[in-house]
């Protein structure tokens, strides 16, 4: 199943996160203008599945993306890093790529 395929919001994230595939996820990157989805990217795409789907829908931001994937690299990772990977906003346009429904927060935890 493709992306044409798939219900979305209009602003093209997936309704059902069980709709999502890897491939799927590769398909939505290429739509952003994510040529490539690297060892990195697919860290930060799980994660962000794991929290939605084992915290109740949670959906992390930035702040604490940056310092879950500084755990996960053992590295110091900047919002820069993260936004190298995601241009349009890391916790966002990743969650699109993720597959998890368009985040309506204002904040976030």
């Amino acid at each position: 199943m493709g992306y044409a395929d798939v219900e979305k919001s209009p602003n093209g994230y997936l309704i059902n996160v069980d709709d999502w595939s890897e491939d799927l996820a590769r398909e939505i990157a290429a739509g952003e203008d994510i040529a490539e989805l690297t060892d990195r990217h697919w860290d930060l795409i799980n994660y962000l599945r794991e929290e939605f789907i084992g915290n109740h829908g949670g959906q992390p931001n930035d702040r604490t993306i940056v310092k879950e994937m500084s755990k996960k690299w053992g590295e110091k990772v900047g919002t820069k890093d993260l936004y190298a990977l995601f241009p349009m906003q890391p916790s966002k346009q990743g969650a699109k790529v993720a597959g998890l429904p368009e985040s309506m927060r204002k904040g976030g935890y």
